[in-house]
């Protein structure tokens, strides 16, 4: 039994070990940058674009998942095997745009091209795998409402979390707050593959995209 004060209170009870993750250093609403230098708010414009691109790692993360849940039930098309190694791909490269994002001014010419900023190559490397992969699918001619698979949808999801990342890269650029000319490019390729990403998904599993506006039997939108 632990010891227990005169008045009946709990007496000098053991303290809680340490967690390893939280340091407490964030407590006060500031947080590190990469490489040191001063710390940020937590809601400086550099932390609120690195943590979206946080978010459309953790939303591709979704996507896999569903794909590696629909491998293990021996339930996954042909067509959306391939999309597994393009998502983990995606989201690693995505960690060296947080990377860039994320450190100090005065540590740039520490940062290495495909590892703590985005290179050319990397941009390069969207464009071929975006041309490989519209050359598979039928484009669809209107917009597109998400939500016609799991997969899809995650994707969709991702798409968007990364064009928002990419409204806010924009915004540190002109500002002189990122570190390469690639980040905002990469940023732009990668939404647009995610689209083409999210059709081949649907047409893996058969299934044709729902028009923005409905298609009349002539094949015309309805106004």
């Amino acid at each position: 039994m632990s010891a227990r004060a005169a008045d009946g209170s709990a007496g000098d009870a053991p303290k809680p070990p340490k967690s390893a993750v939280a340091t407490r250093r964030g407590d006060d609403g500031t947080t590190a940058l990469l490489f040191g230098g001063d710390r940020i708010p937590k809601d400086d414009a550099r932390t609120e674009a690195y943590g979206t691109i946080d978010e459309a790692v953790a939303a591709l993360g979704l996507a896999r998942a569903e794909l590696e849940a629909r491998r293990r039930l021996g339930e996954l098309p042909p067509g959306l095997v391939p999309l597994d190694g393009i998502v983990l791909r995606l989201q690693r490269e995505l960690f060296v745009a947080g990377a860039e994002l994320a450190a100090d001014q005065g540590a740039w010419s520490r940062l290495a091209d495909g590892t703590t900023r985005v290179s050319a190559g990397m941009v390069d490397g969207l464009d071929a795998l975006l041309a490989g992969m519209e050359q598979r699918i039928e484009l669809p001619r209107a917009f597109v409402v998400p939500g016609e698979t799991r997969v899809s949808a995650a994707i969709e999801v991702a798409r968007t979390i990364v064009r928002r990342a990419e409204r806010r890269a924009v915004s540190l650029a002109r500002a002189g707050l990122v570190a390469g000319p690639h980040l905002v490019p990469y940023l732009n390729r990668l939404a647009d593959l995610l689209w083409v990403l999210a059709r081949a998904a649907e047409q893996a599993e058969s299934q044709r995209p729902t028009h923005a506006r409905p298609i009349t039997a002539r094949g015309r939108r309805k106004e």
